[in-house]
Formats: C-alpha cells, sequence, structure tokens
C-alpha cells in the first residue's frame, strides 16, 4: 500500500473491533461475512436515487434510532439476545477468529452506537445490516450491557513491532499536528465511554488492522466530525505504522491492582 507516514489512533472498534467494532455476530459460523462485506441498502434508503440521497437517509435514520427513549440496559435480557453474536464474537464476547472484534469490556454506549449504524445503513456490512435490523434500541442497550460486562482477554504484541507502535500510540507526531491515540483511547487502551470512544486494549491486531486500512482508503461511518477522525488521520498511516500501532494494541492492557498489603499502625 502507498501510504504517508505516522498516525494516531483516536477512535477505533476496532476496532472495535475493533474498533470495529464491535457488534454482535451472526448466528451460525456458516453465515459468518467476509471481512470487505458491505451491506444492502436499509429500508429507510431503498429508494435513494443517488449515494448522496442514501447517505442523507441513512443519517436521518441513525438520528432517529438515537432520539428513541430507552432504559439503562439489562446484560441478564441482553444474555438472551446476544446469543446469535457467539457464532463469531464468541459466547463472552472474546472471539477466537480474530477477523472479528472481541466485545467483552466493550464499553456499552460505543456499542449500541455501532449497531444504531449498522440498522441506519452508516455503517456497512451485509450480515451485521441484517442482524442490528431485527433489533430495537432497547434491544441494543441490553446486548450492549452484556457484553460490557464481560472480561476481555488480553492478547500478545509482535515485539518486532512494539517498539513503533509504543511510539505511534503515545507520542503520536506534533510534527504533523497527530496527536497521540492515547490521548482519546487513554493509556491502557480503555476508552473513553462518553465520548463512545472504543477500549481497544487487547483487540485483535488483524481486526485494528482492517479498519485502520478501510479508513485509509476512504471508508466512512457518517459525516458528522466525530464520524470523520478516524478517516481523517488514518490517511496519514503508511502499511509499516498500520501494523505495528494494531500489533501493540493487541498487547495492550491496564496494570493489575497491587494486592493489599497488611499495615501495622500501632505506635511502639
Amino acid at each position: 500500500m502507498g501510504f504517508r507516514r505516522p498516525f494516531a489512533l483516536i477512535v477505533m472498534l476496532a476496532a472495535s473491533a475493533p474498533l470495529a467494532l464491535a457488534t454482535p455476530a451472526p448466528p451460525a459460523a456458516s453465515a459468518k461475512p467476509a471481512p470487505g462485506a458491505s451491506a444492502a441498502a436499509p429500508a429507510s434508503s431503498a429508494g435513494a436515487t443517488t449515494p448522496a440521497d442514501a447517505a442523507k437517509a441513512a443519517e436521518a435514520e441513525f438520528a432517529k434510532l438515537e432520539a428513541v427513549p430507552t432504559k439503562p440496559g439489562d446484560a441478564t435480557a441482553g444474555q438472551a439476545r446476544a446469543a446469535a453474536c457467539g457464532a463469531c464474537h464468541g459466547m463472552d464476547g472474546n472471539s477466537s477468529d480474530p477477523q472479528y472484534p472481541k466485545l467483552a469490556g466493550q464499553n456499552a454506549q460505543y456499542i449500541v452506537a455501532q449497531l444504531m449504524r449498522f440498522k441506519s445503513g452508516l455503517r456497512q456490512n451485509a450480515i451485521m445490516a441484517g442482524m442490528a435490523g431485527t433489533l430495537s434500541p432497547q434491544d441494543m442497550q441490553n446486548i450492549a450491557a452484556y457484553f460490557a460486562k464481560q472480561k476481555r482477554l488480553p492478547g500478545v504484541a509482535d515485539e518486532k513491532l512494539a517498539g513503533l507502535g509504543e511510539k505511534i500510540y503515545r507520542e503520536g507526531d506534533p510534527s504533523l499536528a497527530i496527536p497521540a491515540c492515547m490521548a482519546c483511547h487513554g493509556p491502557d487502551g480503555a476508552g473513553n465511554p462518553g465520548w463512545r470512544v472504543p477500549n481497544i486494549a487487547g483487540q485483535h491486531a488483524d481486526y485494528v488492522q482492517k479498519q485502520l486500512t478501510a479508513w485509509h482508503g476512504g471508508v466512512s461511518w457518517g459525516s458528522d466530525a466525530h464520524a470523520q477522525i478516524m478517516p481523517t488521520i488514518a490517511q496519514r498511516l503508511t502499511a509499516q505504522d498500520i501494523s505495528a500501532v494494531s500489533s501493540y494494541v493487541e498487547g495492550l492492557h491496564a496494570a493489575p491492582a497491587p494486592k493489599a498489603v497488611a499495615r501495622n499502625d500501632a505506635i511502639d
């Protein structure tokens, strides 16, 4: 790939995934989507005559979904609805196939937003459009609550790529006005739920790389400023940058909490 140089991973998912994303998957292994599958047009944009019309219709549908009142997600109810997601994402959200993102530990707000993007057509994938199309906004909240409570299994970075990946993630490139990835995703990759920045720590490198490459190629999940952050930054990546930071992210995880140490506060 003839990419330019360096980058900062502001908003992933891929992530998830992956960042991406990070959203439920097909009910059976045989129905797994191809990595580059494109979405069928949602019902709201089926009559659009131009790509611009379709995009406008998808934006309007997304806004409608976001406006629907919902209750806080119910993880118990979400577990039942999430059973269909297990074929690709794993029953506990830890996918074994690296082309599908880990959903375990993903912040609920991000999962809900991505499901709405799939249902509206802003984010395109034929299988996920069908899966999300059957869900109500409350279903999405429940599924997100379930996966958010699961523990993400850590990954391992490639030692050959870790040095460059860490530099990109933690420093960015001030000379090109590129902030460090951790400016939004945090030093341990946990993300920012309030701003729908995904948890990318431990995410599969293959998935992260796929999403960054797609953004570099011009893929976008909407026209709003938030949706344009990663496509804008990813266009400045080289193939080496993408591989390095993707690998570094897979090995990223929070430091374990220190063990409690007994103290003797008695005064001699």
